[in-house]
């Protein structure tokens, strides 16, 4: 490529690639994950004052809510937009993971019950599932053999 070339596609980058402002990213990350909050707060709420739940059914109550909202917006092609706007806000919190297991299960639904959602219903959540558990069991061995070293 002679140096007219370069130049011409060095510019052809500068047009394609997207510029993102990080103060407005974190802004609507926090705009997100806080309206995800007060939704969550309500169900909690609405869960312990209406319901008439203690706190821990209130708090899988609230969970599940979560849940089921992510799940359906997810299957109404909605939860895609918010997390493209909201970024963090809308995939941190357990709506992400809803999500990320729910996302996959539609996605390959054409292809039946077993082969499609069956074993794709946790092609991104798998990992994270698996390498939760290894870390959490590696821990918890770490943390045990510590208590049998200092209570001896």
């Amino acid at each position: 490529m002679d140096e007219a070339q370069k130049k011409q596609y060095q510019e052809y980058i500068k047009q394609v690639t997207p510029t993102h402002s990080l103060p407005m990213q974190m802004f609507r990350a926090f705009l997100t994950g806080g309206i995800i909050c007060v939704i969550g707060q309500a169900l909690l709420n609405f869960a312990k004052t209406s319901l008439g739940m203690d706190a821990e059914m209130a708090g899988s109550f609230c969970s599940l809510g979560l849940v089921f909202l992510s799940v359906l917006f997810t299957g109404l092609n909605i939860f895609s937009s918010i997390a493209k706007w909201g970024g963090a806000g809308a995939l941190v919190p357990i709506t992400g993971f809803a999500n990320s297991v729910a996302a996959p299960a539609i996605e390959f639904k054409k292809e039946g019950q077993v082969f499609g959602i069956g074993c794709k219903i946790f092609t991104i959540a798998g990992p994270v599932i698996l390498y939760g558990i290894v870390t959490s069991w590696v821990l918890g061995l770490i943390y045990w053999a510590y208590k049998m070293m200092m209570g001896a």
